[in-house]
């Protein structure tokens, strides 16, 4: 499982708080930086091939991979250590839709991408441009359309909620305008404040008002109502899939199998204790690692918090060991947590209560 972070964006989002550098269409820095990410790629061959043989995904993530040239990207999935026209299962780009043109799907289709993670938001222009989104709302289901039309039959789109002035005939809207198109998958986000982002700043300057939690949960709950009746199971707290189309790379990290990130701000995983992580670029444009070892109480504790944000849940034997008989027998009484339907043996919390799941998380592990 290979992530590849893209950090450069065109302008930034008014909610992001990412890692992410502005860029202009430099191609000197795009170059640069690929020559680095290859760099990266040889001196970590082996722990690349090691992560690749439980989930065989390759992610570009960002920023926004989308402003990196095709030729970029294909340099970096030539240098990873695989077979010339080694096929992975799941090969996810992210773009932008105003990015999408069928010139640029065409080429990365043929470098062998077959997922595009589209970061849509909203289908609402007033709220796209209070968001500083580059794209419309039409622009977004053209992109989707494109995608298709040039062979691409894997589309996740990204939609938030949790905005005071996302009404409910506006939320409403942004939910038949998403289902008209049919992903096959769908992420939804609650609006969050991030350190760092505009949002905070307009907030601490008395220019934003957050979202009532009522407000928010009222959305949540009907984007549930909605998607579950539109077909999609509802797999993670934030992730919605037709049947078959869950996301693969995503779910590895859920079920912590082993990962490596390249580039600035990329994170890696062994599997089992060793967590990594690259700095953020420096002034030359390079980036350093650093890491940290786990004990084997904080790996059962991640693996809980992990598998409780999914509809697979956590193996009940594991979650009895960290917190306790009564604890266990408390939260089945007061239905936090109920049988996972997919494992015998594993306990999820329900989705009428996914919203509390970090509530519910915090109270079984304080």
């Amino acid at each position: 499982m290979i992530y590849v972070h893209v950090p450069f964006c065109k302008s930034f989002c008014t909610y992001c708080g990412f890692y992410s550098e502005l860029c202009g269409r430099s191609e000197k820095a795009f170059e640069a930086y690929t020559d680095r990410i290859c760099a990266e790629i040889d001196s970590r061959r082996e722990e690349i091939k090691a992560s690749s043989r439980e989930v065989d995904t390759l992610y570009f993530g960002g920023g926004t991979p989308s402003v990196l040239p095709p030729s970029c990207i294909r340099r970096i999935v030539e240098a990873l250590p695989f077979p010339v026209g080694h096929a992975f299962r799941e090969f996810t780009i992210e773009m932008n839709p105003d990015d999408v043109t069928a010139e640029l799907i065409t080429e990365l289709r043929g470098i062998g991408a077959n997922r595009i993670s589209l970061g849509i938001q909203s289908f609402d222009d007033g709220i796209l441009r209070w968001m500083n989104r580059r794209h419309t709302a039409d622009a977004a289901v053209d992109a989707v359309k494109t995608i298709r039309a040039c062979g691409i039959d894997n589309i996740s789109i990204d939609l938030i909620f949790g905005l005071p002035q996302l009404e409910d005939g506006v939320w409403e809207k942004t939910l038949d305008k998403a289902l008209e198109l049919h992903p096959e998958h769908i992420s939804a986000y609650q609006l969050s404040v991030e350190e760092g982002s505009a949002l905070e700043k307009m907030i601490a300057d008395g220019r934003f008002t957050e979202a009532t939690q009522e407000q928010c949960r009222s959305q949540y709950d009907y984007l549930c109502a909605r998607l579950r009746q539109a077909g999609y199971n509802h797999y993670e707290v934030s992730n919605f899939a037709l049947p078959c189309h869950e996301a693969v790379h995503n779910g590895a990290y859920w079920s912590r199998a082993p990962y490596v990130g390249l580039g600035p701000g990329a994170h890696f995983f062994d599997g089992a204790s060793r967590r990594s992580w690259n700095s953020e670029m420096e002034a030359d444009g390079s980036w350093t690692p650093d890491s940290e070892e786990l004990t084997d109480y904080d790996a059962s504790v991640e693996r809980i918090m992990l598998g409780l944000r999914t509809a697979a849940g956590i193996d009940a034997s594991e979650l009895k060991a960290i917190i306790g008989s009564c604890a266990l027998q408390e939260a089945l009484s007061k239905g936090l947590l109920v049988p996972a339907s997919q494992q015998k043996t594993a306990l999820r919390i329900p989705e009428d209560r996914f919203f509390v799941s970090d509530d519910i998380i915090r109270q079984l592990i304080p």
